[in-house]
């Protein structure tokens, strides 16, 4: 190599791994998925709250940079990949199995992408469910031998579908018919009763039964599946701009954190943007959620990852000899951490949910049960407030609403699973003392009121028992 040329090679690198010491403009662009609503602190609250423009580097070799910061929103994983390996995103949110098509379709063309860390998941597998038309006589997978059920192909609902199946001993050729069905187009189907049922990924198995045309009969908690949402980046753009990846985690652990600590304000903030309900939304954000926020690469995530990647394998859907250990780099993540002044591995061995820490107001005892716990959400309050019972909270909703308030949603805890419910959506059965046990099937409410001589009831007869108990107390 003569002189000119070896400068030549010098003056490349300089401006391949220090652009921004020549005023460079870099672009930063991010696909979400905001209606996928655990995707939220990696995207939707980004963007609103401009938490990303805090973190950029100003200093060393991005001292006079510019940054095009871009913004794309995608209902699922497979379009938000394909602009990525087009090189048209250089972040991505999305779930186990599509980011694992994600890291296949990136190899096929040659180049590499990186799982970078967990959004937000569940290590039982919560958030993925079935649900059937509200009229359905159907009450769990069981009784769906023979039936239509509609999913998006190749997603992580897809994944937990399949293992419901499977649990079931039937013959996916014989015994079920699937079809691949966008939630958008799920909805309507449901309503009208085209299909028999419907499975589906986050917020949908929660938000089709809140509006009222759907009845959640499966939770991905039966499965024991770990599932999650996370976030990924274009390998070559980190390997460019390491500081730029570390800045975008920085401002997801911000939003991961204020979403802790004020899920009402935030959870509207998110029904504002996407439509989807902020009772919706809280239900997986505020304390005791349905899934957890977590940004880290837990066993149980890794895991799922895998299973994701040999799933879709098996399924022709990719023939990558991809894995989970050379698709994940906790790298960023930890240093993240780090600049946050937070412990990464502290929090990798945290199973915790977002804690509920508050005193019942009927009788100023702290919560402490959280398969008891319950919660309301009034109309015209900014804050839930939360019971260390059903029966408290049912009798509390009946004496505000005949003072003329209105009672926007209830939560209560599936007493076997141990996942956030919609009340109205749940059974209940009642011990000798009115004492109220809410479970999300029928069947486990009906083999837990034998087994404990207790009186199955559905929401509006737990509602009354509730009211008549506490009155009586009184």
């Amino acid at each position: 190599m003569n002189r000119q040329t070896f400068a030549g090679a010098l003056l490349a690198a300089a401006l391949a791994f220090a652009p921004a010491a020549f005023g460079a403009t870099i672009r930063v662009a991010i696909g979400t998925q905001d209606t996928t609503i655990n995707c939220a602190a990696g995207g939707l609250m980004i963007r609103e709250l401009h938490l990303l423009e805090k973190y950029l580097p100003h200093d060393g070799r991005y001292k006079d940079a510019q940054y095009d910061i871009e913004w794309h929103n995608f209902t699922s994983g497979a379009p938000l990949t394909n602009e990525m390996v087009a090189d048209k995103l250089d972040f991505g949110a999305m779930a186990d199995f599509p980011g694992s098509l994600n890291g296949a379709a990136f190899l096929k063309a040659g180049r590499r992408s990186i799982f970078l860390s967990v959004l937000s998941g569940s290590t039982i597998g919560s958030g993925n469910g079935i649900v059937v038309p509200v009229g359905s006589p159907v009450q769990s997978i069981a009784d769906l031998k023979g039936k239509q059920i509609s999913v998006p192909f190749a997603s992580t609902a897809h994944g937990m579908l399949l293992r419901a199946l499977k649990a079931q001993g039937w013959d996916l050729d014989r015994d079920v018919t699937v079809l691949t069905q966008a939630p958008e187009v799920a909805g309507p189907a449901l309503q009208v009763g085209k299909i028999d049922a419907h499975a589906d990924f986050v917020p949908f198995a929660d938000l089709f039964p809140y509006k009222g045309f759907a009845r959640k009969i499966y939770d991905g908690a039966q499965a024991d599946a770990p599932t999650f949402h996370g976030t990924l980046v274009a390998a070559d753009y980190a390997k460019k701009y390491p500081e730029i990846v570390v800045a975008y985690l920085r401002a997801a652990i911000e939003a991961d954190r204020l979403l802790a600590a004020e899920p009402e304000r935030y959870s509207e903030l998110i029904a504002k943007v996407t439509g989807v309900d902020a009772e919706v939304a809280y239900l997986f954000h505020g304390p005791l959620g349905l899934q957890t926020r977590d940004m880290t690469w837990k066993p149980e995530y890794r895991q799922a990852l895998a299973t994701a990647i040999d799933t879709l394998r098996l399924l022709k859907r990719h023939d990558s000899n991809l894995t989970a250990d050379s698709f994940i780099d906790d790298s960023y993540v930890r240093t993240a951490f780090q600049a946050a002044s937070l412990d990464y591995d502290a929090q990798l061995k945290n199973y915790a949910k977002s804690p509920l820490k508050a005193k019942d107001p009927v009788d100023g005892k702290p919560i402490a049960d959280e398969k008891r716990a319950a919660s309301v959400w009034f109309a015209g309050e900014p804050l839930v407030r939360h019971y260390g019972s059903a029966e408290h909270a049912f009798a509390e909703a009946r004496k505000a609403e005949a003072a003329g308030k209105r009672v926007r949603v209830i939560y209560v805890h599936d007493r076997d699973l141990g996942i956030a419910l919609l009340a109205n959506q749940a059974w209940f059965a009642a011990d000798s003392q009115g004492r109220l046990n809410a479970f999300l099937l029928k069947d486990a409410a009906a083999r837990w009121a034998q087994a404990n001589h207790a009186q199955m009831l559905d929401y509006a007869a737990a509602r009354g028992l509730a009211s008549s108990h506490l009155a009586s107390a009184r």
